[in-house]
């Protein structure tokens, strides 16, 4: 299992990066990503603590645990810098938390994710057809949310992603350790979206390449 939106103590979530580490190494994980929330008010400090725990030793039996950050309601304009700055920090991966209909996040949001070239945007609601377009241009993943609430639209994304040639990711938002999904999990959850098996294939495909590119960041 391949999962790079998850969350630690250092933002919101409930477990240490090493028990995150630990709980998904038991759930069957083979590369873990921990992607805590951040804006401008403490993204000095979550990304190089992070960094830090993650280059500490949290591999339990062959787990790669990979750093990464999600910016969680910054204003659409103040995105493309936060993203270059979380990158500089030693964040791996960026994520930006989409337009979901489960919180009020400012209109605008996907589309300066998307332009920002965020690797992933999170559970983007009912994004539209032309943002789904750029996304597949700029190579950002779309993804499939295993959150209640943020899944809502999870057949949406699906579709439109299936239409102009987008890619997909999944991600399962853990905040708690009864979040955590194995693969077979996770590809009920694609298939409830709407995928095909195939296309269910597709994304599990997407995560590792995903991963093997996020690998080599900085080296």
């Amino acid at each position: 299992m391949i999962d790079i939106h998850t969350h630690s103590l250092l933002s919101d979530g409930d477990l240490l990066p090493s028990e995150l580490a630990r709980r998904a190494r038991i759930k069957g994980y083979r590369v873990l990503g921990i992607s805590d929330h951040i804006d401008y008010s403490n993204v000095d400090f979550v990304v190089p603590k992070l960094a830090e725990a993650c280059a500490s030793g949290l591999n339990f039996e062959g787990l790669k645990v990979i750093p990464g950050a999600e910016i969680t309601h910054v204003p659409p304009r103040g995105i493309p810098r936060l993203v270059e700055r979380a990158r500089e920090l030693g964040a791996k991966f960026v994520i930006v938390h989409g337009e979901t209909l489960a919180e009020p996040v400012a209109p605008g949001t996907n589309r300066a994710g998307i332009e920002a070239m965020a690797d992933i945007l999170a559970h983007p609601g009912l994004l539209s057809e032309e943002e789904a377009r750029l996304a597949a241009e700029l190579g950002v993943f779309l993804e499939i949310s295993a959150k209640p609430g943020h899944c809502l639209t999870n057949g949406h994304v699906a579709r439109i992603a299936r239409e102009v040639g987008a890619k997909l990711s999944f991600g399962t938002d853990a905040h708690h350790p009864g979040d955590l999904r194995s693969r077979e999990e996770a590809r009920a959850i694609l298939l409830g979206a709407g995928l095909s098996k195939e296309e269910a294939s597709t994304v599990f495909e997407n995560m590792e390449e995903l991963s093997n590119r996020l690998s080599t960041v900085g080296r």
